[in-house]
């Protein structure tokens, strides 16, 4: 009797640091503090609701673009009409044009490259820090090899992937850019096409790292459920057109999160995905914006017959597409981590 009340008590005493455990989600760092929602209790309206504040800061960002595209069509009038008026030289024009775009843009895109770089970084800072909270939450309610198997994969992806992308695209966009201003400068077939190869290993870089990942997911059997059909094929067409270069590889990602998103309780999760949301949202958008306009912008050049020029402008944007996947590849991966230990530990 007297080993039956102390084995009692024993398990009293072990059952007690588990029921009563509860997991905070590190607090939103100061970039996305502006943005943070006041309700993280709905994802929906939390997700709403910063989608709100962002949208009504960015008539900013839409002037600057159009400004700035304003000027690259002024560019391209203008070397048309010295073109066909005066009979100067072709390579002249064309050296003129390129460098007179180039300079229209490479401040702009330079802003545009480091912002990505900065939310990047604060992206998987505030990713390290969410992880071992979900890790520790699903270990508590009985998850433990789930657990470590979902925290080894995605602490080492996001760490790679962070330095891949700090340490080897970065700078690749930077020389994919400078191949095409001098490409359009000088005319050369071979810098056209060292550009075409770097940007071709850019994306397939990205690619190859996202399949990777999702791979590993859906191996440890958390990426699966099922939802409505139609609001997953809307979801995941509209990531597909959206984000650039891996879309159709974060598309097959989001199902993890729409299938959850009904059903998540977890509330350390829930903020963490806000918390992410607000990081990432008015940069996305920031940099979402400057390559929408410059892709409309290149298009309307084309009409002038300034193909150098248009050229240029196409190289910046592809550039700005590289920073979307980027940036958006790196959110998606978080917030597919983060309710994937959520579904286990429901």
């Amino acid at each position: 009797m007297k080993k039956l009340a102390m084995l009692f008590l024993l398990l009293r005493l072990l059952a007690l640091p588990v029921s009563a455990l509860t997991m905070d989600a590190p607090a939103v760092p100061d970039s996305g503090r502006e943005w943070m929602a006041g309700n993280t209790d709905s994802l929906a309206e939390g997700f709403g609701e910063i989608l709100q504040k962002v949208v009504l800061t960015l008539r900013p960002d839409w002037k600057e673009a159009i400004g700035v595209a304003s000027r690259l069509i002024c560019i391209a009038l203008i070397l048309s009409v010295v073109q066909n008026t005066t009979g100067a030289g072709k390579e002249m024009c064309n050296l003129a044009g390129s460098v007179a775009a180039a300079l229209c843009l490479l401040n702009q895109t330079n802003s545009m490259i480091q912002l990505s770089v900065q939310t990047i970084q604060e992206i998987h800072s505030y990713g390290m820090l969410l992880l071992p909270v979900m890790t520790a939450s699903l270990a508590a309610q009985g998850g433990i090899t789930t657990s470590a198997a979902l925290y080894a994969g995605t602490a080492a992806f996001n760490a790679l992937l962070s330095n891949v992308i700090t340490g080897f695209l970065i700078p690749g966009v930077y020389g994919y850019l400078a191949l095409s201003v001098a490409n359009c400068a000088l005319g050369e077939d071979m810098l056209k096409r060292l550009g075409e190869l770097v940007k071709n290993v850019l994306g397939w870089t990205l690619k190859t790292l996202f399949i990777v990942f999702t791979s590993y997911l859906s191996l440890t059997g958390v990426v699966s459920g099922t939802t409505d059909a139609a609001a997953l094929k809307a979801t995941k067409v509209t990531i597909s057109s959206f984000v650039p270069v891996v879309g159709s590889v974060l598309a097959d990602a989001s199902e993890a999160v729409l299938v959850s998103a009904g059903l998540m309780k977890n509330a350390a999760g829930l903020y963490g995905i806000l918390a992410v949301f607000a990081i990432v949202m008015h940069p996305f958008f920031q940099i979402g914006i400057q390559y929408l306009i410059l892709r409309i912008t290149g298009a309307i050049c084309s009409l002038f017959g300034t193909k150098n020029c248009s050229a240029i402008i196409d190289g910046f944007s592809a550039a700005m597409g590289f920073l979307l996947a980027m940036t958006g590849g790196c959110t998606l991966m978080v917030l597919v981590s983060t309710v994937c230990f959520m579904k286990g530990a429901m």
